[in-house]
């Protein structure tokens, strides 16, 4: 059995099926971080646990839903590019009757 797979075809290795090794490794950095903020700022263990889902359950569902079908990452990278090189190109079209 043979696949054929285009040359644009980016393939990613993903965790689980669903989300990229890179996205995972971010959203547990991040929840590690939100982590000790909230065992730093509160005391109480139900408010501990509301304040980090409240928190850490949006960043993981945007991560793993994605934004057009592109992961976490890619989206960050792409408006990382476009700010720091903003450059519009425009061509005008001759129209010759």
């Amino acid at each position: 059995m043979h696949f054929i797979f285009p040359k644009n075809y980016n393939f990613k290795q993903k965790l689980l099926g669903f989300i990229d090794y890179s996205t995972a490794i971010l959203d547990t950095i991040i929840g590690i971080i939100i982590y000790f903020l909230v065992n730093v700022f509160f005391t109480n263990l139900n408010v501990k646990i509301y304040v980090f889902v409240s928190i850490f359950f949006p960043i993981l569902l945007i991560s793993i839903l994605g934004i057009n079908k592109e992961s976490f990452i890619s989206v960050f990278t792409y408006m990382f590019k476009f700010i720091k090189n903003q450059n519009v190109y425009l061509y005008n079209r001759n129209i010759q009757n």
